[in-house]
């Protein structure tokens, strides 16, 4: 499903988007000196799986990567995804646990 979908990040609106046909996913975030905090995931009912819900946070959390800045979960949603992948436990500010 997010094959060929673009992820966009909206820093006027402070999401991260991805459209799939006419539905749209959403993660919001605040940006902080070197700290990216993800507050809320949106997904509409249509696009809503585990597999498309992996897949998204997968594609915000390469993007976050690239730029080399840490990541805060303060969403349930998201903290679960990292605490189930290792290689974003890394991307975490030190001294920050899940």
């Amino acid at each position: 499903m997010t094959e060929t979908a673009e992820l966009i990040d909206n820093d006027f609106l402070r999401q991260f988007e991805l459209k799939v046909e006419n539905d749209m996913a959403v993660i919001e975030y605040s940006l902080q000196e070197r700290k990216i905090f993800l507050t809320k995931m949106v997904i509409p009912d249509p696009m809503k799986s585990d597999t498309f819900e992996k897949e998204f946070l997968a594609m915000v959390f390469d993007n976050i990567k690239e730029r080399n800045i840490s990541v805060v979960p303060t969403s349930p949603e998201i903290a679960k995804f990292v605490r189930s992948n290792r290689k974003y436990k890394r991307m975490l500010p030190v001294g920050i646990r899940i």
